[in-house]
């Protein structure tokens, strides 16, 4: 299933499916503070300039604008790096977007620690904590192209605002181009009864490198991506709790607050299970390449195989 020859950052996928959207829906309006190379919506900024605002380096007026927009019956994009969007412009977002449910869509790019070498300041780690405790929000993390396209297009039909957290590095092609996805349902990869690793974003590629080395052991996992952090999929949680001998989360994100808090609070409601979560282990980050950081902080293939080989 997954490509690993070919590799496209999910930012990349973003703004050549945005500038698609942007031909078929004339509603579609996108904002972003002064980083359009680096976010790629320059690519619908090139096409449609008169549908497109630079706020400049203004990352609460970027929502502030966005918001007003979605009261004129347009569809607002919003994009930032996930550090500016969830960070400096939280109150805006909680009180302009969350509050009055307005339709907004916020891209957030560079994410997680793979943000790599602009270090701790710019790699956000608590950005899934922070929007999915927001009412009204839906939030979702893509794990490759195919999906990212899907989700850019899917959440222009929710009324509502959405976070839609994005990846800076280029990470594998995971789907076929016929895969079906739903806001809210996890994709089980695999059948898998020895341990259930349940990813988003940049580590399901890394779950799945694992799932194919373990198979070589006699170990054989199944892989959950849970695209959608909010609604989370408590149906295929619990499944998975039930037909799998371990539990395991793993996400480029702070262990407190994102995918593995999440998992633990169906399970501690519904089928009392325990989990073992891999993630940032409650510290900031640091500078240095994608790839080495997520070895460093564990939350790697490599991890992965030995925390399921570690009785």
């Amino acid at each position: 299933m997954m490509n690993l020859d070919k590799k496209i950052a999910t930012r990349q996928s973003y703004g050549e499916e945005l500038a698609k959207l942007g031909e078929e829906n004339k509603d579609i309006v996108v904002l972003d503070a002064d980083l359009t190379t680096a976010t790629k919506t320059g690519i619908f900024a090139e096409k449609f300039p008169d549908r497109f605002i630079n706020v400049g380096i203004a990352e609460q007026n970027l929502m502030g604008i966005a918001a007003g927009l979605s009261t004129f019956g347009k569809i607002p994009y919003a994009s930032t790096f996930a550090v500016f969007a969830a960070g400096r412009a939280y109150e805006q977002i909680r009180n302009s977007i969350a509050y009055p449910k307005l339709n907004v869509k916020i891209v957030a790019t560079h994410a997680g620690i793979t943000v790599g070498e602009d270090g701790a300041t710019h790699q956000m780690l608590e950005d899934l904590s922070l929007m999915r405790t927001l009412p009204n929000m839906t939030v979702m993390c893509t794990s490759d192209d195919i999906q990212t396209k899907w989700a850019v297009r899917e959440i222009s039909k929710i009324d509502g605002p959405v976070y839609l957290r994005l990846c800076r590095m280029a990470t594998p092609i995971i789907y076929d181009v016929t895969e079906e996805f739903e806001i809210g349902k996890g994709v089980q990869i695999g059948q898998g009864t020895d341990a259930s690793i349940i990813a988003t974003g940049a580590t399901v590629a890394e779950a799945l490198k694992a799932q194919e080395i373990l198979k070589e052991d006699g170990i054989d996992v199944r892989v959950i991506d849970m695209h959608t952090i909010k609604p989370i999929d408590r149906d295929l949680i619990v499944k998975c709790a039930k037909e799998t001998k371990r539990i395991i989360t793993v996400e480029d994100h702070n262990i407190i607050g994102g995918l593995g808090s999440a998992v633990c609070e169906v399970l501690s409601e519904e089928y009392p299970t325990k989990v073992e979560r891999m993630g940032i282990p409650d510290c900031f980050g640091r500078s240095g390449k994608a790839e080495e950081l997520m070895k460093y902080y564990k939350i790697d293939s490599g991890a992965i195989v030995n925390k399921v080989m570690k009785k």
